[in-house]
C-alpha cells in the first residue's frame, strides 16, 4: 500500500495558496473547529453529544413514572411538555424525525403524555393531533409496542396484542422461533416484556388519564400488514390466534419456571446504572417487570434499573427529553479520528481521548454473541459507557483504527498494542457465513422471523450490513491483512451488497450516502482505486447527486417499504462531510465536485467554529426509529476538511487509513 505520512503533512505550515482561500485560509477554519471540539472534551477526556430521537421516549418516561404512581415532578413534566410541543408537525401529530410524515404510534404517546400532564383535550395543539390520529383510522391503528403500552393503561383489551408466551424463553435453541436468534435488542427489551404480558399488571396511573377520544368506533381492530409476506402474515396469524386462545391453560409451574428465567436473564445483565442492554424501552420493560413481581422501589434490582432511566434524561433552561441511549464510544472514537486529521496522529486530546476508551475494552464477559462464537475470545468495546454483554463490531473497528493510527503515526509507542490485537481478533471472529458482519451478532439472519406478528416494525433482527461490514474491513486492511480468504469473502459481499445506481445501503446512518462513504473507504483501504468498477460507479454516484448549492443531503423516506434508493434533501453538514470523504477515499481529491463540497462546509462554519444541523443522520431502525447525533455535525465536517488539506499538501489523490 501507498505510505503517505498523514501526520507528517498535516504539521507542515500551510503554503500562501491555503492562505488565500477564502476569509483566514482553511487552515484556520479547521484550527477553529478542532478548537471548538477540544472545547466539549470532557475532563476525562472522552466526548459525548446528545443523541435525540423522537417523541416516543420522552413520551414514554412521562407515561412511565405514572404507570409505577411515581411523586409528581411538575418542573420536569413542564420541561417535557414544552419539548413534545415544540417538535409537532404541521400535519398535527408527531413524525420520527424532523419535518418527517406523521407517524400514528409516536402521535399517540405524545398525545396522551400530553394530556397525563395536564394539557387540555381541548387546546388547539391537542385538537389538531386528535384529528390527525382519527384521521387514519385512530389508536386501533398504532404499533405493537404502543398497543402494550395503550393494553397497561386499560385502553385496549391484552387481546388485542399479539401473543407472546412467557414460556418461550424455555424453548430449546434448535426451535424456529427462539430469543436467540433475535438481536441483542429485541432480546432485551423482548425478556422483560414477556413477564409483564404474562402477569398483565395494569398501570396505577393515579390521575385517571384516558384517551378514549382516539379510537374511532368501529374502525378494524387487526394488526396491518406492512413489511411481512403475505404467506408468512397469514401462517402466524392463525398461531397467535391458538396461542391467546390456549394461553389461560399454560400449566402454573412451567409458568413461573419461565418468569424466573426472565428475571434471572435480565439481572444478569442490568448492566450497573447503565441498564439492561443501555437502551430506554429495555431499561424501562426492566423496571415494570421488577414492579410487576412485586418488588418495591427498594429492591436493588429494581432500584438501580430506574437509576439508570434517569441518566438518560437531557434537562435544559426551558425543555427537557430522555434519550434512548447514550454514545461515548462512538463519540469520542470518531472525535478523536477527526483530531488527528486536523492536528496530527499525537494529538493531545485524542490521545487522552483514546486513554480513555482503552479501560473500556471488554476482555472478560462472554456476552450473547458467545452462543454463536465460544471460541472468540472476548475484544469489544460497547456504543454506551458500559454495555458488556453487548459490545458492538462498529465501534471496535473504529476504536482499533484510532488506536492503531495514533501508535503507528504519533508518539503512542506500543501502548495500544494489546487493546488492538484483541479488538481485531474479536471483530475477526464475528464474520457472519456471508462474508459480512452485524453490528453485535454472528449470522443473525433468521428473516422469516421479521413475518411474526409482534415484528410489525420489521427490526427483529441484525443481519450483516454494508456499513458495519465496511468498517471491518476498513479495519483489517489498516492492520495490513489485505489478501487472505475472510477478507476477499468480505470484499466479494462488500460489493454484491452494490445498488444498481452505485450506492451502498447505509442501516446505521441515512442512509445511501453514509453507506457509500463507508464502503468506499473500505475498499480504497483494500488497496483498490477508481479503475476498480465498484470504486468508479460508488464515486459517480456520489458526483452525480450533490446538491446545487454544492452540499449534499438525504432524507429519511429513503428508508420507505420498497428501499427504492437515494431521497434528495437540503444539504447537511455531516451528509456533505461523509460525500467528501468518500470521494477522496476514491481518489477524486481534485475533482471539481469535492472543491464545491469543501467550499459549501466553510461557507456553513458558524462562529463558534462548528456547523449548525437540525436534520436527522442517524439509523436507529430504518422506518420506524431515527437518531439526531448532536455530535456528527462538529467532528465530521472537521474531519473532511482536514483530510482535504492533507491530501493537498501531501500531493496524494489516495488516502491510505481506513477511515
Amino acid at each position: 500500500m501507498n505510505d503517505v505520512s498523514l501526520s507528517a503533512v498535516s504539521l507542515h505550515a500551510p503554503d500562501a495558496s491555503w492562505q488565500a482561500e477564502g476569509e483566514g485560509g482553511l487552515d484556520r477554519d479547521i484550527a477553529r473547529a478542532a478548537e471548538a471540539l477540544r472545547r466539549h472534551q470532557q475532563p476525562d477526556g472522552h466526548w459525548i453529544f446528545e443523541l435525540e430521537a423522537d417523541a416516543t421516549i420522552p413520551a414514554e418516561y412521562i407515561l412511565l413514572r405514572q404507570y409505577l404512581a411515581e411523586p409528581d415532578d411538575p418542573e420536569l413534566e413542564a420541561r417535557i411538555g414544552r419539548y413534545l410541543r415544540r417538535i409537532q408537525g404541521t400535519h398535527g401529530g408527531w413524525p420520527l424525525f424532523q419535518g418527517g410524515a406523521f407517524d400514528i404510534s409516536a402521535s399517540v404517546k405524545a398525545y396522551f403524555a400530553l394530556k397525563m400532564i395536564g394539557d387540555s383535550p381541548d387546546a388547539p395543539h391537542m385538537v389538531r393531533a386528535r384529528d390527525a390520529i382519527l384521521a387514519v383510522g385512530g389508536a386501533d391503528r398504532s404499533n405493537v409496542f404502543t398497543r402494550i403500552l395503550l393494553a397497561q393503561f386499560g385502553q385496549i383489551p391484552w387481546s388485542r396484542v399479539p401473543a407472546m408466551p412467557v414460556e418461550m424463553i424455555l424453548l430449546p435453541r434448535w426451535f424456529p422461533v427462539h430469543l436467540s436468534k433475535m438481536s441483542y435488542w429485541a432480546r432485551t427489551v423482548v425478556v422483560p416484556l414477556l413477564v409483564l404480558q404474562a402477569l398483565r399488571k395494569p398501570a396505577r396511573n393515579p390521575r385517571g388519564v384516558t384517551i378514549a377520544e382516539l379510537f374511532r368506533p368501529g374502525a378494524r381492530k387487526g394488526l396491518m400488514r406492512t413489511h411481512q409476506h403475505r404467506g408468512w402474515w397469514v401462517f402466524f396469524n392463525g398461531l397467535d390466534f391458538v396461542l391467546q386462545k390456549a394461553e389461560p391453560a399454560w400449566p402454573r409451574g412451567q409458568r413461573g419456571r419461565a418468569i424466573q428465567r426472565c428475571v434471572d436473564f435480565v439481572t444478569e445483565r442490568l448492566n450497573g446504572e447503565d441498564g439492561l442492554g443501555a437502551i430506554y424501552p429495555a431499561m424501562a420493560n426492566s423496571v415494570m417487570m421488577f414492579d410487576a413481581l412485586g418488588f418495591g422501589p427498594g429492591h436493588p434490582g429494581r432500584a438501580i434499573a430506574r437509576r439508570s432511566i434517569e441518566k438518560l434524561l437531557v434537562v435544559k433552561e426551558d425543555e427537557a427529553y430522555c434519550q434512548p441511549c447514550v454514545s461515548p464510544v462512538w463519540d469520542t472514537a470518531l472525535a478523536s479520528h477527526a483530531m488527528m486529521e486536523a492536528l496530527g496522529d499525537d494529538d493531545e486530546a485524542a490521545r487522552r481521548g483514546l486513554d480513555w476508551l482503552k479501560p473500556r475494552q471488554e476482555l472478560e464477559v462472554r456476552g450473547d454473541w458467545a452462543e454463536l462464537r465460544p471460541d472468540v475470545r472476548p475484544g469489544g468495546w460497547a456504543f454506551q459507557y458500559n454495555n458488556a454483554h453487548y459490545p458492538d463490531l462498529d465501534d471496535t473497528a473504529v476504536v482499533v483504527m484510532a488506536m492503531d493510527r495514533a501508535r503507528n503515526r504519533g508518539d503512542a509507542g506500543r501502548e495500544y498494542d494489546e487493546a488492538v490485537s484483541r479488538g481485531a481478533e474479536w471483530v475477526a471472529g464475528l464474520q457472519s457465513a456471508n462474508g459480512g458482519w452485524g453490528a453485535f451478532d454472528a449470522d443473525n439472519t433468521h428473516h422469516f422471523l421479521n413475518n411474526i406478528p409482534f415484528s410489525d416494525h420489521g427490526a427483529l433482527l441484525d443481519p450483516p450490513t454494508a456499513d458495519v461490514s465496511a468498517r471491518c474491513v476498513s479495519m483489517l486492511a489498516q492492520l495490513g491483512e489485505t489478501d487472505s480468504p475472510r477478507m476477499r469473502r468480505a470484499i466479494d459481499y462488500l460489493e454484491r451488497e452494490q445498488e444498481a445506481d452505485g450506492s451502498w445501503f447505509g442501516r446505521w446512518g441515512i442512509n445511501y450516502i453514509y453507506g457509500t462513504w463507508s464502503a468506499l473507504c473500505a475498499l480504497n483501504a483494500a488497496a483498490f482505486d477508481g479503475s476498480r468498477p465498484s470504486v468508479r460507479r460508488g464515486a459517480d454516484w456520489l458526483i452525480g447527486i450533490q446538491n446545487a448549492d454544492g452540499g449534499w443531503g438525504e432524507d429519511c423516506a429513503s428508508y420507505k417499504l420498497d428501499y427504492r434508493g437515494y431521497e434528495a434533501a437540503p444539504s447537511t453538514a455531516s451528509q456533505t462531510a461523509w460525500a467528501l470523504l468518500g470521494l477522496m477515499a476514491a481518489g477524486e481529491v481534485d475533482h471539481p465536485a469535492v472543491a464545491r463540497g469543501i467550499a459549501w462546509l466553510r461557507e456553513h462554519q458558524a462562529e463558534d467554529g462548528l456547523w449548525e444541523q437540525e436534520a436527522y443522520t442517524g439509523g436507529g431502525f430504518p422506518r420506524i426509529f431515527y437518531l439526531r447525533y448532536h455530535g456528527y455535525p462538529k467532528f465530521f465536517p472537521l474531519w473532511a476538511l482536514a483530510r482535504y488539506r492533507n491530501l493537498r499538501l501531501g500531493n496524494s489523490g489516495r488516502v491510505d487509513l481506513g477511515m
